[in-house]
Formats: structure tokens, C-alpha cells, sequence
């Protein structure tokens, strides 16, 4: 009996990784790189559409940027861009 259980342990713990844990770990993440690219894909899908309906894609690109940051980190963005553009003449 105590032969079995060595046995048994070994298969689930081989070099002292638990290899259930870490197969199961894999693939979890697996899972979530392919739900990653399908999602990829989608967002890639709605650019297209913007882009037919004649919106600038790259400007919706700076939008999005733009409202995930804090209202003050933009303003103060803002307010840097325009002190530069002056500096520069623009």
C-alpha cells in the first residue's frame, strides 16, 4: 500500500513541482491568451468600421487613451502641449 501512495505522489509531484497545479495553471493561461486574441480581433474589427464611416482611427486611438487617464494628468498634458507648440511657434 505504502508503494501505491509513493507511486501516486510522485505522479502529482514530480521534482517537487505539483504538476496538476501547473499544468492546470498553463492552461488557464492559454485560455486567456486565445480570448485575448479573439478580442484583439474585435477591436481590430470595430477600427474598420470607424474607419468606413470616415472617422480618423488614430484620432479615436488618442481618444481612448485620453479617458483612461485622470482629468488633471490630462489638463496638465494639455497644458504642456500648448507651452511647447508656442515655444515652437506653432
Amino acid at each position: 500500500m505504502d508503494g501505491e501512495r509513493i507511486s501516486g505522489d510522485e505522479d502529482a509531484a514530480v521534482g517537487g513541482i505539483a504538476a496538476d497545479r501547473l499544468r492546470s495553471i498553463i492552461e488557464r493561461v492559454e485560455r486567456l491568451e486565445e480570448e485575448r486574441k479573439a478580442l484583439a480581433g474585435d477591436i481590430k474589427d470595430i477600427f474598420t468600421e470607424a474607419k468606413s464611416a470616415g472617422f480618423d482611427v488614430k484620432v479615436i486611438r488618442q481618444i481612448i487613451r485620453l479617458r483612461k487617464q485622470e482629468p488633471a494628468e490630462v489638463e496638465e498634458q494639455e497644458t504642456l502641449l500648448d507651452i511647447y507648440r508656442r515655444a515652437l511657434g506653432m
